[in-house]
């Protein structure tokens, strides 16, 4: 969209005081475009003011430009943020085709441009990072703004900052291109070598021209100008955008590489959308000092020194007469004009003059400015200006340097933020004019550094901090912890593991070995066998309980004895255990009927306690009864018999 002026009568507008599609009432004028004029209107419907941009009538006519235009608005309807102008409505009514947008009160960035002059660069920062947020959200969605320009970006009365005109068709005017197709490509000023040469644009052309919107916030100027427009697009395509500080000298290196790279010629060289740049902005911000951030050339003399064109490179020419040899001074191409030889060979007399000799003087002429033009185009005062290739692969950045006569020299550098293979600083910084054949120093990302956690298993804790340091890491906490299998006082284990890829100077924690748990063992002597080795297994210890034998005194089923009966075991040590099958058993002999001497013999030599009870006196001696009758007993249990 071409600029809209200010300020507009609204004196003899026929539109004035009407209502658009039975819903928009027209209150003012407010600005003039090539394309559309933009008035001030009321929704009555939501009671509310919107900017109203109604298509001029010569265009009207034109269908296609029509259609576009109702396309391209749909497109940018769709565009939801809050850094953008947002768009409500578009339709016809008769011969008028208007678009409904939001109304923001308040000035563009041409506006405070040209009453406050430069801004310093927080500000400058402050004012781009918003427009590239709305042209990020723009570029994520696939749509391109195409004539990003200070025009375009307004600063609200509420201090926020829109971005107008997304996607819209361009008006001609004398400051704008069209392609052979007569499709508009945009403002010439801000228009990108791809739009010029090809009429082409994507993403990195919105790049390529916010990139001129910084220069100019931070210059006062635009970056080229000229007396027509094809002059200055003839600038975007051959020439190169100068670097900041050229205009202003008290912008850091820093600003000039961002510039480099969002306004490299090669699309390719440039971030790829808005996005990408943004998160550069933000890093570059983040880098300078608050001193350099709020700094602010003073008022004319900044503008007056933006205005010094980029300088070009002139031939010498050859010498003229009567005028001393001047030598260029540090930062000019100056012809060196070297004063005439005196005209040998000249007689005056004899009514007559005769030359001769002349060839030597026209021989050291030219000879000097042979000598001059291979001085300063191929010997030690040719010149050549640092590429911008930050950001670029390795091998490019190479090529690229090499192409502009300059000695490539590449060292790795770990950085978090840049791929591995890719361009982080330049050394003299990009666009810096240097001797031709000057060692230019690439630092190129080797990507985040990182450390392999080594092996340190089966070290003394000294081992494992002497290696662990080697690898540029360090030794944690430590613990102490038993190990059955790792010997005391090395490492069993370690956090991260080995192998793990890790930040220089992670601290790794390291388990160290206090040798064997000791288990305390307690005797289990009389207690139930099984009972005894459940216990003894849930220490760790083998249990052996094969053995049985008889006890008279311990009962079947419990430990007679346990082997080691007490103290220090170690996980996988084996406990003994005699388990008891009770008492020796012995059958039962049946002595009723014998004499109580007899019964008494038989019973006892097996084994047996008699106990005599007698029944009705005993007076007969005979066994009557006995306890047990038959069966099994254990030895030297008690037998009653009893005699009558």
């Amino acid at each position: 969209m071409t600029t809209y002026t200010r300020a507009v009568s609204s004196t003899g507008d026929a539109l004035i005081g009407q209502t658009l599609d039975g819903r928009y009432r027209v209150l003012s004028r407010i600005a003039e475009g090539g394309m559309a004029t933009v008035y001030l209107a009321v929704d009555e419907r939501l009671e509310r003011e919107v900017a109203l941009k109604v298509m001029r009538p010569h265009l009207v006519h034109d269908e296609s430009f029509v259609s576009r235009f109702r396309r391209e608005a749909r497109s940018a309807a769709a565009l939801s943020h809050p850094n953008v102008v947002a768009v409500f409505d578009q339709g016809q009514d008769g011969g008028s085709v208007f678009l409904a947008m939001e109304y923001v009160p308040g000035q563009t960035l041409r506006e405070v441009l040209t009453d406050e002059g430069p801004l310093s660069p927080r500000a400058a920062f402050d004012v781009l990072d918003p427009v590239l947020q709305a042209l990020g959200a723009a570029h994520a969605k696939g749509l391109i703004h195409r004539d990003v320009k200070p025009e375009n970006v307004i600063l609200s009365e509420t201090g926020a900052v829109k971005v107008a005109d997304f996607g819209l068709a361009r008006a001609v005017s004398s400051q704008t291109m069209t392609s052979s197709t007569g499709v508009l490509l945009g403002t010439v000023a801000y228009l990108s070598p791809e739009q010029v040469e090809r009429g082409i644009a994507d993403a990195r052309s919105d790049v390529y021209a916010a990139g001129l919107v910084l220069l100019e916030m931070l210059t006062g100027t635009k970056a080229f100008t000229g007396d027509t427009p094809i002059h200055v697009a003839y600038q975007h395509v051959h020439g190169g955008v100068p670097v900041p500080s050229s205009r202003v000298a008290s912008l850091p290196p820093e600003i000039d590489d961002l510039v480099a790279v969002a306004t490299a010629r090669d699309p390719d060289e440039r971030p790829v959308d808005a996005s990408e740049l943004l998160a550069m902005v933000r890093r570059t911000r983040a880098g300078l000092s608050a001193e350099v951030l709020d700094g602010r050339p003073e008022g004319a003399a900044a503008v007056e020194a933006a205005a010094v064109p980029t300088a070009t490179a002139a031939l010498p020419v050859g010498p003229r007469p009567g005028r001393a040899a001047v030598l260029p001074r540090d930062g000019e191409t100056a012809a060196l004009h070297v004063p005439a030889a005196p005209l040998e060979g000249v007689v005056v007399g004899g009514g007559g003059r005769r030359r001769r000799n002349w060839w030597p003087a026209a021989l050291a002429s030219v000879l000097l400015a042979a000598a001059t033009a291979w001085f300063f185009l191929l010997g030690p005062g040719a010149t050549a200006t640092v590429p911008s290739v930050l950001n670029r692969p390795e091998a490019q950045a190479v090529t690229a340097v090499q192409q502009a006569s300059l000695d490539p020299s590449v060292v790795g550098a770990f950085s978090e933020d840049v791929a591995a293979g890719t361009v982080i600083s330049v050394d003299p910084r990009v666009g810096a004019t240097v001797s031709r054949g000057t060692e230019v120093v690439l630092t190129v990302s080797k990507g985040p550094e990182r450390y392999s956690v080594p092996k340190v298993q089966g070290m003394t804790v000294a081992e494992a901090t002497r290696q662990l340091e080697e690898n540029s890491l360090a030794l944690g906490k430590v613990t102490r912890v038993y190990s059955e299998t790792v010997p005391n006082g090395q490492v069993v284990s370690n956090e991260p593991a080995a192998g793990a890829s890790v930040k220089r100077g992670t601290p790794v924690a390291v388990s160290v070995s206090r040798g064997r748990r000791p288990i305390t063992v307690k005797d289990y002597t009389g207690t139930k066998a099984e009972a005894a080795t459940q216990a003894l297994t849930q220490l760790g210890l083998k249990v052996d309980a094969g053995t049985q034998e008889n006890s008279d005194t311990v009962p079947k089923g419990s430990v007679i004895s346990q082997s080691p009966r007490d103290g220090i075991l170690y996980q996988g040590d084996t406990v003994t255990l005699v388990v008891s099958k009770g008492p020796v058993m012995v059958d039962v002999p049946n002595v009723v009927g014998k004499q109580t001497g007899e019964a008494r013999t038989i019973l006892e030599g097996l084994g047996f306690a008699v106990k005599v009870e007698k029944a009705l006196g005993g007076f007969f001696g005979t066994v009557r009864f006995q306890d047990p009758a038959d069966g099994q007993a254990p030895k030297g249990s008690t037998v009653t018999i009893t005699i009558v």
